[in-house]
């Protein structure tokens, strides 16, 4: 598959963010490549998901594109267990928006914290760490074999996120309109959950990355 390279603009904190989305996936195990094909609206990003195998905080394993995402509306956010700066706030944004949302948590709007640590990042890691911030049923917290969650990270992020550097962006997308945009995770959780209510909206514009 010929991927062509992507480009877009998000502000947050006052500064331009150029996303660049071109990444050469070689899906480990046969994981085949899901494409969202029709072009985004300009201002958008878009995404190429790899459909990578991965495991829940339940142990339980899916398919990230095709079980999590596809059809849906997400908020995708970048985490490891044993971090100590920006992953606990990022687990306290989350556990306020699932709240914020109301009935809509769960049923149309889902959340998504995907390990930067699959190596030591076990499913009952997952699930211990999920529990501080109340995680309920639509928050899914996964973690897999490092050639697959490299190939994600390359794919939403652009990068090789690794414990030591990684960033506090989320990604917000609708899958069925292929509209996604880039907050920042460490955003009030008033504007994460309004950026998720905006892409839940089939007559939206696509919302801005959040300051």
């Amino acid at each position: 598959m010929t991927l062509d390279t992507k480009t877009c603009l998000a502000g947050a904190a006052g500064t331009a963010l150029c996303l660049f989305a071109m990444a050469t996936l070689a899906a480990a195990g046969g994981a085949s490549v899901a494409l969202a094909e029709a072009s985004p609206p300009s201002g958008a990003l878009e995404l190429q998901i790899p459909d990578v195998p991965v495991l829940t905080q339940d142990g339980k394993e899916v398919r990230f594109y095709r079980d999590l995402v596809a059809g849906k509306v997400v908020a995708i956010q970048f985490i490891f267990t044993t971090c100590t700066t920006i992953c606990p706030p990022l687990g306290v944004k989350f556990g306020a928006v699932q709240d914020l949302l109301g009935k809509r948590f769960g049923k149309d709007a889902f959340l998504i914290s995907v390990s930067v640590d699959p190596v030591h990042d076990t499913p009952a890691r997952l699930k211990a760490w999920g529990a501080k911030f109340k995680a309920r049923p639509g928050w899914t917290l996964v973690t897999g074999r490092k050639q697959d969650v490299d190939a994600l990270l390359r794919a939403l992020s652009s990068s090789d996120a690794s414990p030591g550097d990684h960033s506090p962006m989320v990604l917000v997308g609708n899958d069925a309109t292929h509209r996604w945009t880039r907050a920042h995770g460490l955003a009030p959780a008033s504007a994460l959950a309004k950026a998720i209510e905006q892409a839940l909206s089939p007559a939206a514009t696509v919302a801005k990355a959040l300051p």
